[in-house]
Parts: structure tokens; C-alpha cells; sequence
């Protein structure tokens, strides 16, 4: 498993904290609980291996900080999505939006254009072109504006 793949994983438990009544703790321990996580190989290919350890402490801690921060990332997402309505975002757009902005503010480790456009290419897999355009323009403002002194 690389970065990538440990990143897409992140995203899909972000957009499962979305719809569900639990904290990115409970999230965790359920996908890599026993045997689990191996079921989920024979449906999607991203699962064929376990994270090694760094890899899965990046997930943990992209996952509980984006619950965490929840509130926070969606206020930038909403200053940010000029033109769109908040209620028009995908929740598939919004975790990735989610995660990529956690990582920009939080995890000064990962360069703010890897962490966009590695949001950009996990959005590829499951949005349309305009909804991937939206994230990479939602992004980029959000670098520009808030970050720049």
C-alpha cells in the first residue's frame, strides 16, 4: 500500500462520518477489526493489503481530525464554493474537500499542492469533470486566501 491508496481509505471513512453516528475512533477500529478488513478485498481492489504501520497511523490521524474539525472544515468549504450552494456538494466531494484541507492546515508534513492534487485524482474516481474542477477551484482559493500572509 502507498500513500495514495492510505489516502483514498482516509476519504472514504471521512465520507462514511458524514452519514453516521460514530467518531473516526469507532470508524477505525470496525474497518481493521479482525477480519474485516480482509472481506472488503474481494469487493475493491484498494483493500487487497493492510497499511503498514505508518500508513495507518496517517489514516488514523486524517480521519479523527477531520471529526474532529468537522465544523471548521465545513465553514471553509462553504466561504470557499462560490457558486454553489452548500447543499449541492456530493458528500463523496465534501470528504475530499474535507481531508485535503485537513492536511493543508494540520499536516505541515504533506506540501499543499500534493495534498490538492491528490484530492484531485481521488475525486476523478467518483465525481464528474465539473465536480472535480470545483474541488481543485475550491481548494486552490482556500490555499491562496487563507494561507498567505
Amino acid at each position: 500500500m502507498n500513500r495514495s491508496e492510505a489516502r483514498e481509505i482516509a476519504v472514504r471513512l471521512c465520507y462514511e462520518l458524514s452519514s453516521r453516528e460514530c467518531d473516526g475512533r469507532e470508524l477505525i477500529e470496525n474497518l481493521f477489526d479482525g477480519d474485516y478488513y480482509e472481506s472488503l478485498a474481494a469487493e475493491d481492489p484498494l483493500y487487497a493489503s493492510r497499511p503498514q504501520e505508518n500508513h495507518r497511523e496517517y489514516i488514523e490521524r486524517l480521519v479523527i481530525g477531520v471529526g474532529e474539525h468537522s465544523a471548521e472544515l465545513d465553514g471553509y468549504v462553504a466561504k470557499y464554493a462560490r457558486g454553489w450552494k452548500f447543499s449541492r456538494i456530493s458528500r463523496t466531494a465534501l470528504a475530499v474537500l474535507k481531508a485535503a484541507m485537513y492536511e493543508i492546515m494540520y499536516m505541515p508534513e504533506i506540501p499543499n499542492a500534493a495534498a490538492i492534487n491528490e484530492a484531485v485524482e481521488i475525486a476523478k474516481k467518483y465525481d464528474d469533470p465539473q465536480t472535480v474542477a470545483f474541488i481543485n477551484g475550491v481548494l486552490g482559493s482556500f490555499v491562496r486566501e487563507e494561507l498567505t500572509v
